[in-house]
């Protein structure tokens, strides 16, 4: 018997960024979903722009957004693509266990006081408060200033964090995960204050 070999199989948008750029170069697809990113944060510039930016527009809505933010996952911190891959990655967390981030919030903000406010959860922070907010924040990305949405998003990774830390089940490594994201992301926020990201 014979060993077969496995590949990972393509997503259905990744031909999209082939398409994009004319090839498989990873280097290439990186530059696309950098292109892409910066098209869906900023908005476009020309015709050329417009006519991408409504087809990740409708490959979000026919694919999925997880289908985009695949290329985005090897993508710095401090980068456009990084950010969104990172804020895809919360939003994702928080659909999938509502009711334990809604516990975990809940512990944190007693503690965490100034980023719970950031944050803008109702009070009490049920589960689909906590939808709710993510939903707003990510909204946020294409109508209002980029850099609020990421403050936002690293106040509440750290609300969430310090709840984590409270609390008997969540692992030293869970902790220190949901912190180091609420950082990147407030680093992030911060520098596309200063100078915007790319």
């Amino acid at each position: 018997m014979t060993d077969r070999i496995h590949h990972r199989p393509m997503t259905p948008g990744g031909n999209f960024f082939e398409a994009l750029v004319g090839g498989t170069d990873p280097a290439l697809v990186s530059e696309a979903a950098d292109r892409a990113a910066h098209l869906l944060v900023r908005g476009s510039r020309d015709a050329a722009d417009a006519e991408v930016a409504e087809r990740l527009l409708h490959l979000a809505d026919t694919e999925g957004i997880e289908t985009i933010a695949e290329v985005w996952s090897g993508s710095p911190a401090d980068s456009l693509a990084g950010c969104l891959w990172r804020l895809y990655l919360l939003r994702s967390w928080v659909y999938a266990d509502p009711l334990g981030v809604s516990r975990e919030f809940d512990a944190g903000r007693r503690s965490a006081q100034v980023a719970r406010v950031v944050a803008g959860v109702a009070d009490p922070p049920g589960p689909e408060q906590l939808k709710a907010m993510i939903d707003e924040v990510l909204r946020g990305i294409a109508g209002s200033e980029f850099a609020d949405v990421l403050l936002r998003a690293a106040a509440f990774a750290r609300v969430v964090a310090t709840g984590r830390a409270s609390l008997s089940g969540p692992t030293e490594e869970q902790v220190q995960r949901m912190l180091v994201l609420s950082e990147q992301l407030e680093e992030a926020g911060h520098l596309e204050l200063e100078q915007g990201l790319a």
